[in-house]
């Protein structure tokens, strides 16, 4: 079929054409710009990603010696309470030992010590056994305890003046 093409037909359809074209532009100018920003979002979410990751093995370490400080610690802290532990017990053995010789008493015979009892009679029978007699007894602070022949004493008051604290 052959068809006969006015100038006006011909007119028409060249600004049909030319505005395809402009409307072509237009479209491939802004795929251009939405391609380039994807291209700038793109490169802008890389570089996040590895600074994230970066950031991300340096919290790893940091949280690698953090973990070894934190055993250290507890290790320190595991001595710390087993040595506690222990001096309390030692001290709660102290304690028992200084309760039960809370009351005792020394026998002193001219001065020097003879013997250590539990209290004071106890230790008046054991001079008794050597024939000190109820009245054979000198009050302390009489005379000086070297001229005593006996006398009975509290032990904690010897352990001081042994250890050189007494006056």
């Amino acid at each position: 079929m052959i068809r006969i093409v006015t100038r006006t037909r011909l007119a028409a359809m060249q600004q049909d054409a030319d505005r395809a074209r402009e409307r072509a532009q237009e479209i491939q100018g802004a795929a251009d710009r939405a391609y380039a920003g994807h291209l700038r979002t793109v490169y802008d979410l890389t570089a996040d990603a590895e600074a994230a990751e970066r950031a991300a093995e340096a919290n790893r370490a940091d949280a690698e010696i953090a973990r070894e400080l934190l055993t250290r610690t507890e290790a320190q802290l595991t001595d710390a309470r087993a040595t506690v532990t222990e001096q309390a017990a030692r001290i709660d053995a102290l304690s028992r030992e200084l309760d039960s010789i809370a009351g005792a008493v020394v026998l002193l015979h001219y001065g020097k010590l003879h013997s250590v009892h539990p209290d004071r009679s106890a230790a008046e029978r054991h001079a008794a056994s050597f024939g000190v007699g109820p009245g054979g007894w000198s009050p302390a602070g009489t005379r000086p305890v070297e001229e005593s022949a006996w006398l009975i004493s509290p032990l904690s008051k010897w352990v001081v003046a042994v250890g050189g604290d007494a006056g």
